[in-house]
């Protein structure tokens, strides 16, 4: 934050300099703080506090997707993957969704649709389950990381007022945190571009965590937490079957989906949508003899590392009657959304999904391509991306259809 100074005498001058430089001085015994915090950590049994969660594009700090949680978090020894134990109720706008982890089993709730998926990882082909950890499960784990790692890695410590600042960089690495430390091997980036910073807030009254900031290629996080009561709830008092509404509908991670109507070789559900711009722009009013349409998401790193591609795509086809269509479904911070296409230099269209347009194409992950002839009938879906088959895969799909 810039510091405004009003012309004072020379003393106050001099005093004000001295409380800003030993307000943010270096901690160099790096080392025995970080074991201190993590003693800290390790005393905390369980933990009940609320959250605010904050994500924002590469390379920007506008938020563009901000919820707020509430959280039950638990030590669990006998979880050999995260550690923990947690129930996340969360609420987002009109949107409210839950989910569980009992060292067992995932179960999340989507309150829309009156469902539960139970993931018990059977199908689970990673080494790590793939949960985001509660708060203090995950600043344990990065504190100990920096601890015993032999990985090249910078950290730094700042003393502050009232708080000290924890950062860890690891070069050309994206690593995350599911218990333990991984390294995620991304096809998308180059080694240079692969890297990790993670910076904790540490309270000095306590010396405990209170806030995160995880910064990846593909996205930037910040969580905060706040009313934070440690020891008070015990994890015998976590059952999760009690906590399951007994007329919602179970469903279970890796088995056949109940069937749904084929898209493909039907008219492309119609929708009129706005840009950032709040300019309107309809589907029928695309004259172009074929046009894609991607559901995508602001922070999905698939979705990001498609870009270039997509670039080229437009440039490539450009004399050929073709269209593209982007449309963001995880924002609609309409700032973020026209930063993300300013700072991407996208050269294609960007509009605002809406939950109806989502739930008419069917989209359940992104990103997803569909490719529509010039009576607008869908002609091919692809969900994912994967640079060395999708590229190749939506060029063939289009020019059969020029």
């Amino acid at each position: 934050m810039k510091k405004i100074f009003f012309p004072v005498t020379s003393f106050f001058i001099v005093l004000s300099c001295v409380i800003l430089i030993n307000s943010c001085k270096v901690i160099h015994d790096k080392n025995d703080y970080l074991r201190k915090v993590l003693a800290n950590l390790e005393q905390i049994r369980s933990a009940s506090y609320n959250s605010t969660n904050i994500a924002s594009a590469p390379g920007d700090t506008l938020e563009f997707r901000t919820f707020h949680s509430q959280t039950e978090e638990y030590f669990n020894y006998l979880d050999t993957f995260i550690g923990s134990s947690f129930g996340v109720s969360m609420q987002s706008g009109t949107s409210s969704v839950r989910w569980f982890y009992d060292g067992k089993a995932e179960a999340f709730l989507d309150l829309n649709d009156k469902t539960i998926m139970i993931d018990s990882f059977q199908t689970n082909t990673l080494p790590f389950r793939p949960i985001t950890p509660p708060f203090f499960n995950h600043a344990k784990s990065m504190i100990k990381y920096a601890l015993e790692t032999k990985d090249t890695i910078t950290t730094e410590l700042r003393d502050y007022n009232d708080s000290i600042k924890f950062s860890l960089y690891i070069p050309y690495k994206v690593v995350e945190f599911f218990g333990k430390p991984f390294v995620l091997d991304n096809p998308y980036l180059a080694k240079k571009d692969s890297y990790s910073r993670y910076d904790i807030w540490i309270r000095k009254s306590d010396d405990l965590p209170y806030r995160i900031r995880r910064n990846m290629p593909h996205q930037t996080t910040w969580e905060t937490c706040e009313n934070v009561e440690f020891n008070k709830i015990n994890i015998g008092d976590f059952i999760v079957s009690k906590k399951l509404p007994a007329d919602f509908t179970v469903r279970f991670r890796g088995e056949p989906e109940p069937a749904k109507e084929d898209l493909v070789g039907k008219v492309a559900p119609d929708w009129v949508l706005k840009d950032f711009n709040q300019d309107s722009i309809s589907l029928k009013k695309i004259k172009s003899k074929v046009l894609m349409v991607q559901f995508s998401g602001i922070g999905c790193g698939p979705c990001h590392a498609s870009i270039p591609f997509l670039n080229q795509l437009v440039a490539d086809y450009r004399l050929k009657d073709f269209d593209l269509v982007s449309i963001e479904t995880w924002s609609n911070n309409i700032d973020g959304i026209k930063r993300y296409f300013d700072n991407n230099n996208l050269n294609y269209k960007l509009l605002l999904s809406t939950e109806q347009i989502t739930k008419e194409y069917q989209v359940k992950a992104v990103p997803a391509f569909f490719i529509l002839d010039k009576d607008r009938v869908i002609r091919k879906i692809i969900v994912g991306y994967d640079k060395e088959t999708t590229d190749k895969e939506i060029r063939d799909a289009l020019n059969k259809l020029i």
